[in-house]
């Protein structure tokens, strides 16, 4: 069955009208990005050429997907809305609250007992507003949306950060805060700076042990955690053609973890080879009727430096494997020497956990080959060394993976199979001695690895890869092995050695299933009560941020100077705080726990200048909150890189932060601290962070006067008695001006409703 029919027809009804008029605007080729962002203008047809990194335009998404952790706050704000129902197709997916600790069954089992409140709230949440429900154990967000809902040519937003999953389908796919999906989901255009690009041109063919996760760590280490910030990344050329669908939709995917703001592929047979394998044989009859408007226009691939703003060229026939990593997923290593580098930096060699699944690596494709290996360790009397884990994407591929002896021969080999769901690549795992915080390595074939990420353990050392080289460094239980060159000793004595992976982009009977995992809403959801209790600890109705006083800013006290990488998981964690994610009070106990204080490198102790002493970060904001004072936090490059969450906006708006100053933003957590009317300011002088010193009050001036490209002046009032004056720039527009103003985006969409 294919979801949305009635709309995709619409889309690409559209799109030559729309292009047509595009060319004309533009007078040049256009991109497929552009093909596509210029199709979903608000607008209609577009009157205007949009300049890259500059222009901000409203876009009309086609749909809103949303995980269970991120949906609670989305569907909280949405409810606030004054709408009957979505504006457009929407759902949400259960996968994020199932903790991974012993296997499928139970994991979910309990999970389903732990978190019934929360899923009960949104199963009847979107039974009301018309959106579609996907139960816990029907799979992970971007693997559920790649089989059955993104669409070559459409564009949507999800709350996530790996949304640009749906790419690999030929999708714009953008990873937004749930206040940005309220607004779609309330029929309201949605506001992006237009991108800048960056062209990746893949020649050649992979083979033997290379696969597409390789492409994106390569690009990784390339551009950085932060070098596609502002860009959408497009690959094209033959080598971008050979891959599977799911293949493109791994390197889609973790382009999250260079800042992108999307990643995506043209259409071409493989796209229609996986629409048909997934039921959708008539949207790939459609999107063949318009295929020249599915992917870029010849001359720009001909000559992709006068189209791009950066291109990349990368030959798949001569790309090594890759391990990036550890605590960050930009640290790139060709396999030949990855073991080096394990030897010179001193990190563990023994390998305690190999991990693969996820919603990166999930697909049949992945689980075939890394069977293939686990067959041959099996055949060749091999015992896997280390741990071993496997989580299927969505439960169409458990069950036919399943079905096909995939799992079977992994339990063969010592794997355990975890339930359909995200799990340790978030933080759900309840590992077994990780509180002990010992040294150690692991290895996954998820897409971050930033510290304490996976299990809570600073001292985890989590190294990322494809699903085969994850496997076979498994089996040899040794981050030195490298299954290319190297063999292993057998139960018998024997050296063995791993041949090449072999696997299949789609299975040869089909894909099956019993039960997806679906719910359909009510035609008529007037009639369905949703209740939150006013005395739950997971779920809170939300009041209204207050409005801008009016005035400028004075007497802020600083509440912490953020020293280096300080992500969303440092603002605001996950694992045990996810129970949270629906109760804006108690989750904001974790706010910025994680981030380390320049001034004792220290985590979660600050200075409280009320009392002189020392405390926790979210106690010392309460304080200044009880006390009626603002305060301020400061921070370093790429301040809030990884995650969606919008929670890391939130929380410091809910306790009375007013203001964020760092050298740069990452581009979501940007947008959300705008959403929640906060204010979000770079410094002019990056060395001005330097000038920051611990006792420091804050004037913000030049308030009054906020206006677009008007930077603001703070003074640094120091404890004896000097004060600094300091440039901060921002980047709002004339409508984030009035978001800040009236105290919220969402403040404006209520009162328009009234």
């Amino acid at each position: 069955m294919a979801f949305d029919i009635e709309m995709i027809k619409e889309v690409y009804a559209r799109i030559p009208e729309r292009l047509e008029a595009a060319r004309k605007i533009v007078g040049r080729p256009l991109t497929l990005t552009e093909k596509i962002l210029y199709a979903h203008l608000t607008e209609g047809p577009a009157s205007q050429v949009y300049g890259r990194g500059k222009s901000y335009v409203d876009f009309q998404p086609d749909r809103v997907a949303m995980q269970d952790a991120t949906a609670q706050m989305a569907l909280l704000q949405f409810m606030q809305a004054g709408k009957d129902k979505v504006a457009v197709p929407s759902t949400v997916h259960c996968d994020h609250l199932i903790q991974a600790e012993v296997g499928a069954d139970k994991d979910l089992s309990k999970a389903k007992d732990k978190n019934k409140e929360v899923y009960d709230f949104l199963a009847s949440v979107s039974n009301k507003y018309g959106i579609g429900f996907w139960k816990p154990g029907a799979g992970i967000i971007h693997q559920v949306v790649l089989e059955n809902y993104a669409f070559p040519g459409g564009m949507m937003i999800g709350t996530d950060s790996h949304t640009p999953n749906a790419g690999g389908l030929g999708m714009i796919a953008i990873g937004v805060g749930g206040a940005d999906a309220c607004d779609v989901m309330a029929g309201l255009p949605w506001e992006l700076k237009f991108p800048k690009l960056i062209g990746v041109k893949l020649t050649g063919k992979m083979s033997g042990w290379t696969s597409a996760k390789d492409v994106i760590l390569k690009v990784a280490g390339i551009l950085t955690v932060k070098g596609g910030t502002g860009y959408i990344v497009e690959y094209f050329g033959e080598g971008a053609r050979s891959l599977s669908a799911t293949g493109k939709g791994t390197i889609c995917n973790m382009g999250a973890e260079i800042g992108a703001t999307t990643s995506i592929f043209g259409y071409d047979e493989k796209s229609a080879a996986y629409l048909k394998g997934t039921g959708r044989a008539d949207i790939a009859e459609m999107a063949d009727a318009i295929a020249a408007h599915l992917t870029g226009d010849e001359e720009v691939y001909a000559d992709p430096s006068s189209y791009f703003d950066q291109v990349i060229e990368i030959n798949l026939s001569e790309l090594e494997p890759h391990v990036n990593g550890p605590f960050t997923p930009d640290l790139a290593w060709p396999l030949s020497k990855f073991a080096a580098a394990v030897k010179e930096n001193g990190w563990p060699a023994k390998l305690d956990v190999g991990l693969i699944g996820s919603c990166t690596n999930s697909s049949y494709e992945d689980i075939s080959r890394a069977a293939s290996l686990a067959q041959q360790a099996v055949d060749k009397k091999l015992v896997a060394k280390s741990e071993f884990t496997i989580t299927p994407g969505s439960e169409q591929v458990r069950f036919t993976v399943e079905r096909d002896g995939f799992l079977s021969v992994f339990d063969k080999m010592g794997g355990v199979v975890l339930a359909n769901a995200c799990g340790p690549c978030i933080g759900q795992w309840a590992r077994h001695g990780a509180e002990k915080q010992e040294k150690n390595s692991i290895i996954t074939s998820f897409n971050r690895n930033f510290a304490k990420r996976a299990d809570g353990n600073p001292n985890t050392h989590a190294f990322v890869a494809s699903p085969e080289v994850v496997t076979a460094l498994a089996i040899a239980g040794d981050l030195t092995f490298n299954p290319m060159t190297d063999t292993l000793t057998n139960s018998e004595g024997q050296q063995v050695k791993l041949d090449e992976p072999k696997g299949l982009e789609l299975p040869e009977k089909g894909f099956a299933v019993e039960d997806a995992g679906y719910q359909a809403p009510a035609e008529d959801g007037s009639k369905v009560n949703v209740l939150v209790d006013p005395k739950s600890d997971r779920l809170q109705l939300l009041d209204s941020f207050a409005a801008w006083e009016g005035t400028d800013l004075k007497g802020l006290k600083l509440l912490i100077k953020a020293k280096g990488k300080c992500t969303t998981d440092h603002i605001s964690m996950a694992g045990p705080w996810l129970k949270y994610r629906g109760h804006l009070d108690n989750i904001s106990n974790n706010m910025l726990i994680g981030a380390v204080n320049a001034f004792n490198d220290a985590t979660n102790s600050v200075k409280n200048q009320l009392t002189g002493g020392y405390g926790e970060v979210p106690a010392t904001q309460r304080a200044y909150k009880a006390a009626g004072i603002g305060s301020i936090v400061v921070g370093d490059e790429n301040y809030g890189e990884g995650s969606s969450r919008e929670h890391a906006a939130m929380e410091p708006r809910f306790l009375g932060v007013r203001a964020i100053l760092v050298k740069s933003f990452a581009r979501i957590h940007e947008t959300n601290l705008k959403k929640q009317g906060m204010l979000a300011l770079t410094f002019a002088n990056p060395a001005d962070y330097d000038l920051i010193q611990e006792d420091d009050s804050f004037d913000i001036l030049g308030i009054t006067e906020f206006a677009p490209g008007k930077p603001l002046q703070i003074v640094l009032n120091h404890a004896d008695g000097t004060s600094h004056t300091i440039t901060a720039n921002h980047t709002y527009n004339e409508g984030q001006i009035e978001w800040f103003k009236a105290g919220s985006a969402l403040n404006l969409i209520k009162a328009a409703a009234k």
